[in-house]
């Protein structure tokens, strides 16, 4: 039982209490904290979003939704707004402030309720270990120097174990962190609750600090928790049914706060024609865009928008092009040296898509498949000003089987098909260069994904399906590794 063996973690939290952390993932991704989110047909509701009011101030909505630690449905409902009379903007100001806060106390009663659970167990763990050294010293001073000597071996196995001592003392500094930012935001809200009744009695920019500054904290305890491994995708929201079977669409992780504009790419060769569209709101209602022309077509469906600026695989070649969009010119290209293209190596579903780029939290990766590996995976980790590879990690997996791949906190994580019934039952850690075999089912609402990538700013899953255009929410699971320490 060694070190390397007993990096044990405590879960901190999943991506679901993340995305409900003052609804920022799927629900103001896609408008619907001014839009209501309906593509199906009339009369149809879409299972996977519900139906929204025409006018969200006459009815009740439910924009997002988790599961708490018990596994019970946790919903973010937004009330009919209540009309009020007042002769102050401040009054308007006070009640939108109100109603973050109290956001933001659900997400941290979620957070809090995870939280109380873990610590629970990390003290009983606590507590044995801590009573097992006891036992090891009382034996070794009662029993006869032969059997003394059998324990000393155990207690010193028993000390391998003492790294995990920090780790439960930062996890309960974290729980009592929780435990502070909770009283915070209700004494907070019974401020603003009052303020509503009296106004006045203090300074709105000073409560407009106190809660910005609390959101901030909040915000860096999350951050904290952002990567870890991939344990369920939800179902599929469908945002447009657009285009033909095949094609790729995206937004920038990269762009600044306000830039929601969305990348559009109907088809996967023999196309030179991206759409931007000014917003998600845009994109799903409107057919207002403005047309960039690539100075090449594009190959496959695998590109991406990264800093402002689209990566594309050349088509008939291995040559990666970066072009930015703000000069209309190509800043950079380069070659995947012994990459297949042209069908070669493609994914089961075929569309020349043989090299898929692709982005995460680290940065910018290329998936293709080489003679040199036997037509398996091949990942490397690019550049993104010079498109020259920092570091490639070859896979046992057959390019070919795979129907789609994204990567996630430096882990690919491989479909086993594009049609039917389809789960991620492959991933490959980058970090350590293994891999296992998993089984976490996603929805193929339209019966064939040519395009799936992750978002790690959205912390979503965009997709292309069979010609419409869907979003998947992820849960992680993070782990605290004594070496973080």
């Amino acid at each position: 039982m060694s070190v390397p063996l007993l990096k044990i973690g405590v879960v901190l939290s999943t991506m679901a209490m993340i995305t409900n952390w003052m609804s920022q993932t799927l629900p103001s991704l896609v408008g619907l904290n001014s839009t209501k989110l309906s593509v199906a047909p009339p009369g149809v509701p879409d299972r996977s979003t519900g139906v929204l009011p025409a006018n969200p101030e006459e009815s009740w909505q439910v924009y997002s939704s988790a599961q708490d630690s018990e596994g019970r449905c946790v919903c973010t409902v937004v009330a009919p707004q209540q009309t009020m009379c007042s002769r102050d903007a401040r009054t308007k100001q006070l009640r939108q402030l109100l109603e973050k806060v109290q956001n933001m106390t659900q997400s941290i009663q979620n957070l809090d309720q995870r939280t109380q659970k873990d610590l629970q167990y990390v003290q009983r763990m606590e507590v044995q270990l801590r009573g097992l050294e006891t036992k090891f010293k009382q034996v070794e001073e009662s029993h006869k120097q032969n059997i003394a000597k059998q324990y000393k071996a155990i207690k010193a196995k028993m000390e391998e174990l003492r790294p995990m001592i920090p780790v439960l003392e930062e996890y309960k500094a974290d729980a009592k962190l929780v435990m502070q930012f909770k009283e915070e935001v209700k004494n907070l809200t019974s401020v603003l609750s009052e303020l509503q009744e009296e106004i006045g009695a203090f300074d709105y920019e000073e409560l407009h600090n106190r809660v910005s500054n609390l959101e901030e904290r909040l915000r860096a305890c999350m951050q904290k928790l952002a990567c870890g491994k991939l344990t369920g995708i939800s179902d599929a929201i469908t945002i447009k049914t657009s285009g033909s079977r095949y094609g790729s669409w995206m937004t920038d992780p990269l762009a600044p706060d306000g830039d929601t504009r969305v990348w559009y790419m109907d088809g996967y060769h023999n196309n030179r024609f991206v759409r931007e569209y000014k917003s998600m709101a845009d994109f799903m209602y409107s057919d207002n865009f403005t047309s960039h022309r690539l100075p090449h077509p594009w190959s496959g469906t695998g590109q991406v928008v990264y800093n402002g600026s689209i990566y594309f695989n050349k088509f008939q070649s291995n040559t990666i092009i970066k072009f930015d969009f703000k000069t209309a010119t190509i800043s950079k290209s380069g070659q995947l040296d012994y990459a297949g293209f042209n069908n070669r190596y493609h994914y089961s579903w075929g569309g020349h898509s043989d090299i898929d780029l692709m982005v995460d939290e680290g940065g910018l990766w290329a998936i293709y498949a080489t003679n040199q590996n036997a037509g398996n995976i091949v990942i490397s980790k690019l550049n993104p000003a010079t498109l020259q590879i920092v570091k490639s990690y070859t896979t046992n997996h057959p390019k070919r089987s795979a129907g789609e791949a994204f990567m996630i906190c430096g882990t690919l994580y491989v479909t086993n098909g594009y049609s039917g019934g389809t789960k991620v039952y492959y991933a490959f850690h980058t970090n350590s260069s293994t891999y296992e075999y998993i089984d976490i089912p996603l929805q193929n609402k339209y019966s064939h994904i040519s395009m799936l990538d992750y978002n790690p700013r959205d912390r979503a899953l965009y997709a292309w399906n069979n010609g419409h255009q869907v979003l998947y929410n992820v849960t992680l699971f993070h782990v605290i590794r004594s070496e973080e320490l």
